[in-house]
């Protein structure tokens, strides 16, 4: 039984065993080896060559040489016994500690003060909620001052933007404004200039008038008087038509009559359509084709009436 219980608790036996002692008794030999050839290296004789003359007054004889004793052979190390398995003690089981003992003040102190810690850390918990809300309501704040600033900043750019194109809009409005007022002042010099030829050709009819063949009762202007000549109107009408530009249809053949004024030299001062054809395109055909002509012939007597009413049909 012991026996059985020694060999349970020993501990396993080491492998390799006959290797561990053949590489001892290798080195040991080498050991030996070692020691041997250094004792007899210290032990070979040292020859050394000098020659010296010695003087004496009474010779002297040398004395026998020392023999050196024979070197002692070394025993050889005997290899080392093998160590036997130490057998291990059976712990001592471990006594259980004793229960320990109740201290109701102890458990209440600890309770109170575990219930006070909790309420700390409930309360520090609270503290930082407020703060975090704190500081996520005045980064929200600022986020909200930062996008109004951006909002007036794009409303500001806008104004502006409408302000300069309000701007330009005027300045476009005065630059029409001024073309049309130099346009109009041209026009107006040159209705000045024609109303000023009409004053002079007046005064010059009423310088005239002295020697007038009218009777009290006449209402010309003339000197003599005197109408168009009979082929007058056909000059006329032969003068206008080639620039009427009219490519129509018209059914029937409708008359449209003009007021023309000139000047005396024959040049068209203004026209107005007295009676309309009754087809707007004929109308408006004729009244072109007087601006066409610009300029109308001279009567036989080498002058050109004031007013004149054309007629103008499209058949004719």
């Amino acid at each position: 039984m012991n026996a059985s219980n020694h060999m349970e608790f020993a501990p396993p036996p080491t492998g390799g065993w006959g290797r561990s002692m053949s590489f001892a008794l290798f080195m040991h030999l080498l050991l030996l080896a070692a020691l041997t050839w250094g004792v007899q290296w210290k032990t070979q004789p040292n020859t050394l060559s000098a020659s010296a003359e010695l003087w004496s007054a009474v010779p002297v004889e040398a004395a026998p040489a020392a023999n050196e004793p024979e070197p002692t052979p070394l025993q050889p190390v005997p290899p080392p016994e093998p160590v036997n398995a130490v057998e291990p003690k059976p712990e001592p089981k471990p006594t259980p500690p004793a229960p320990p003992k109740v201290d109701a003040a102890a458990e209440r102190e600890a309770a109170d003060i575990a219930l006070k810690k909790e309420k700390e850390k409930k309360l520090q918990e609270k503290k930082e909620a407020e703060l975090e809300k704190k500081k996520k309501l005045e980064k929200d704040k600022l986020e909200k001052e930062k996008l109004d600033k951006e909002k007036l900043k794009e409303k500001e750019k806008e104004k502006t933007k409408e302000l300069e194109k309000k701007k330009k809009e005027e300045a476009l409005k005065k630059e029409v404004a001024g073309a049309k007022a130099k346009e109009d002042a041209k026009k107006a010099a040159a209705e000045e200039k024609r109303t000023e030829a009409l004053r002079n050709e007046n005064l010059k009819r009423m310088q005239g008038m002295a020697g007038a063949s009218g009777d009290e009762n006449s209402k010309g202007t003339a000197l003599k008087a005197s109408g168009p000549s009979a082929s007058y109107a056909g000059r006329i009408r032969a003068r206008i038509k080639p620039n009427i530009t009219f490519t129509e249809d018209v059914a029937g053949n409708p008359k449209a009559e003009v007021e023309v004024r000139t000047s005396p030299d024959g040049t068209i001062i203004s026209r107005k359509l007295m009676s309309s054809s009754g087809n707007k395109a004929w109308d408006e055909a004729v009244l072109k084709a007087i601006d066409k002509t610009a300029t109308l012939p001279r009567d036989e007597d080498g002058r050109v009436p004031p007013v004149l009413e054309i007629s103008f049909r499209h058949k004719d």
